[in-house]
């Protein structure tokens, strides 16, 4: 995935007139979006960050008629039609950033390693879940059910697996849905797997292919909020590029409650420095060539949990 904060180079620049409308914004003021960003959505946002804003404030106030921030943000935090329009400004205060096959390093200890282990487990029931927390608009999802459906089809194992997306933004989730993207984004794909799981769409556009996209499900589900569900119905948990957006004691709750949704002998795949010196009663570090950062769990206490 990835929901993160815009960053100064793609925030929208505003017109001299649009600068001249702009609504002014005390200190409290921030203060009180920024409190409200975090509490609902776990991302921070620096005071250096306070052009960026007042500037989205103001693009959206202006498309839906608001011309005062408080009777906005009294809008936004009240009522069904508030959380509506929270969705909507969610959306244009992050950016979300993903790509097909973005960590070579992570997908092939899942291929290598992870699903021979889940293949090989005693009782293994012949199915497989994988969730893609913070899909975004979809591409990691997709690029997980062809590692996958690459991996069965190779090894000859009759497998019944799905994988779940999951992403705060509504309007990334419907693009992930559809299944359509730029031709651009096939660059990304290697070509054994473009060859099998995409489509021509359109002179500009390509679609991922309809046997693949049935494997594949998204929903929204706001990260701080996953402690909440049921767990344990997951063989991998992957979670990539989403935890450094928030401050340490967060990443470490959050990661404690994806814990749960894992299956005994499941594994959690995380980014390259996302947690620091976490461990936990149920998962030890799955040592691997590329060092990719990953935990398997068993029911059993950890005899050590190693950390990066």
């Amino acid at each position: 995935m990835t929901m993160v904060l815009a960053e100064e180079g793609q925030e929208v620049q505003p017109s001299t007139s649009m600068a001249d409308s702009l609504p002014g914004m005390t200190q409290s003021q921030f203060d009180r979006w920024v409190e409200l960003l975090e509490r609902r959505t776990g991302m921070v946002l620096p005071r250096e960050r306070r052009s960026f804003l007042v500037t989205s404030l103001a693009l959206r106030m202006r498309q839906i008629g608001y011309r005062d921030v408080d009777a906005y943000y009294e809008f936004v935090t009240s009522g069904l039609a508030g959380n509506i329009e929270w969705t909507a400004l969610v959306d244009r205060l992050t950016v979300h950033e993903t790509r097909f096959f973005r960590d070579p390093r992570a997908l092939r200890l899942l291929r290598e390693t992870v699903l021979p282990a889940v293949v090989a487990r005693p009782g293994w029931d012949g199915q497989l879940n994988i969730w893609s927390v913070g899909c975004s608009t979809g591409e990691e999802a997709y690029t997980l059910a062809m590692v996958a459906d690459r991996y069965f089809n190779d090894t000859g194992f009759v497998a019944r697996f799905g994988v779940t997306g999951t992403d705060i933004s509504l309007q990334s989730l419907s693009t992930a849905k559809a299944g359509t993207y730029s031709r651009r984004r096939a660059t990304d794909i290697p070509e054994e797997y473009a060859l099998r799981y995409c489509e021509p769409a359109d002179p500009e556009h390509f679609l991922v292919s309809r046997k693949l996209r049935r494997r594949v499900c998204f929903a929204q589900i706001n990260v701080l909020d996953v402690g909440g569900l049921a767990g344990r119905a997951a063989d991998v948990v992957y979670c990539q590029n989403l935890l450094i957006y928030f401050d340490r004691t967060r990443r470490q709750a959050i990661v404690d409650s994806l814990v749960k949704h894992l299956r005994p002998g499941g594994v959690m795949i995380l980014g390259a420095g996302e947690v620091l010196r976490w461990t936990h009663p149920h998962m030890t570090r799955l040592a691997n060539q590329d060092d990719v950062l990953a935990f398997r769990r068993s029911d059993e206490p950890a005899r050590r949990a190693v950390a990066p």
